[in-house]
């Protein structure tokens, strides 16, 4: 699993910072944080440019509106897009301003994003 170590303590410090309990799981190749059991934001490497990136949980209703901003695509995990997921690059998170852009809206969102059913 790809994923940067630096980048995964600093979404971890981003979330204690504010106070939110989390946990954080090894999955989809990388990390992924979540927030009373829902996926909110992760991190892992880009296969073909093997650069990091950010897997973003932000809703359909606020999606358009953030693929405006800079390094912001679609989350295309299985050849398709996800709905409500965004990735983000390199370009789209290194300064701090923009990397607190990306945790809020992932907290924003978390309140409303349904749990993923249990499987046995």
């Amino acid at each position: 699993m790809a994923y940067d170590e630096y980048l995964a303590e600093r979404l971890a410090t981003s979330f204690k910072r504010r106070g939110v309990a989390f946990t954080s799981k090894k999955m989809m190749g990388g990390m992924l944080f979540m927030v009373d059991d829902k996926m909110c934001i992760g991190l892992n490497q880009d296969k073909h440019s093997k650069e990091d990136r950010l897997m973003v949980r932000v809703g359909e209703s606020a999606e358009e509106q953030c693929m405006l901003r800079q390094g912001c695509r679609a989350m295309e995990f299985t050849g398709k897009p996800m709905k409500g997921f965004v990735y983000v690059d390199p370009d789209g998170f290194d300064m701090d301003e923009d990397w607190e852009f990306w945790v809020e809206k992932a907290l924003e969102y978390n309140p409303l994003a349904k749990r993923s059913k249990k499987r046995p």
